[in-house]
């Protein structure tokens, strides 16, 4: 297992490893408060990721589960010493949505992306470019640097990753075609395709799919999202996000809308071009904009 995929995602393989080894015990939450001296609300905090745990409490559960394996020791508190390390996103906080930094945690450790970015580029395929006319028309003046550059840097950190992640968008044509920045600088907009179009034809973890217009109604124009799932038993994530000043969404694997936006997925493929006519669909939108 790689170590590189940040404090969140190493805390939540911690989490659903301890779950694990407690239920293969047969034990409940409250059986090993009792047995280790904590209150059951520790356990279920630790369990829960609301609660950061010691290495003597680590050890101290390890014992209690009857792990005696090194190397199996020494994984778990590795992820615990990740856990606890500072996250390189941490240096937005004064200028990000809190609730979205956590998503970007989990991005950061992904191991696949699947995402349906309703009418604009997904954000790892944008060029700071678009990504500043897309944010100066939703944030005040002072936050579209920080805004930009975290999008940018969300962008580097994934592609130093031992292992990156795998990316599999789908696009409505609308996104391709809308000339997004043409007051400002009429090149935007094209730059910002032949981007998509040189990253998915050069990076093979890199595909893009277009549902053209006269595919007709799809399930994508019920709005965006994005399924991120994991190695390790870390439950798979599905974000919705409700647009600017809404709440953002975060659910887990183990609730129905993760199946049922996974099935909408598959349908949007169902719908969509190969990649390669994609790619020339793209090309070609581009050439038409210049």
């Amino acid at each position: 297992m790689a170590g590189d995929q940040g404090p969140v995602v190493q805390s939540a393989l911690l989490r659903s490893e301890l779950i694990r080894l407690r239920k293969e015990r047969g034990l409940t939450q409250e059986q090993v408060a009792h047995a280790l001296e904590w209150s059951p609300s520790k356990l279920i905090r630790v369990e829960g990721g609301h609660s950061s745990i010691t290495k003597v409490d680590l050890e101290a559960l390890l014992g209690e589960y009857g792990v005696t394996s090194e190397s199996q020791r020494e994984r778990l508190l590795g992820f615990n010493r990740g856990a606890r390390e500072r996250a390189w996103w941490d240096a937005y906080r004064d200028d990000i949505n809190p609730t979205y930094l956590t998503y970007v945690g989990y991005e950061a450790g992904t191991a696949f992306i699947r995402q349906y970015p309703g009418l604009v580029v997904p954000g790892l395929l944008q060029t700071p470019e678009y990504a500043e006319v897309l944010t100066e028309m939703s944030e005040d003046a002072v936050r579209v640097a920080p805004v930009v550059k975290l999008r940018m840097q969300r962008q580097s950190e994934l592609a130093k990753r031992s292992s990156p992640p795998r990316q599999y968008y789908v696009l409505d044509e609308s996104v391709i075609r809308r000339h997004v920045g043409i007051q400002k600088d009429p090149a935007i907009m094209p730059n910002q395709l032949r981007h998509i179009a040189d990253t998915a034809e050069n990076d093979e973890l890199v595909t893009v799919r277009v549902i053209p217009f006269n595919k007709g109604a799809h399930m994508g124009l019920f709005g965006p999202f994005i399924l991120l799932e994991f190695e390790g038993g870390v439950q798979d994530i599905l974000y919705l996000d409700a647009g600017k000043h809404r709440l953002i969404d975060f659910v887990p694997g183990d609730d129905p809308r993760v199946t049922e936006y996974r099935d909408n997925f598959e349908a949007l493929l169902e719908s969509a071009l190969p990649a390669n006519e994609s790619i020339e669909l793209i090309r070609s939108a581009a050439e038409d904009m210049s």
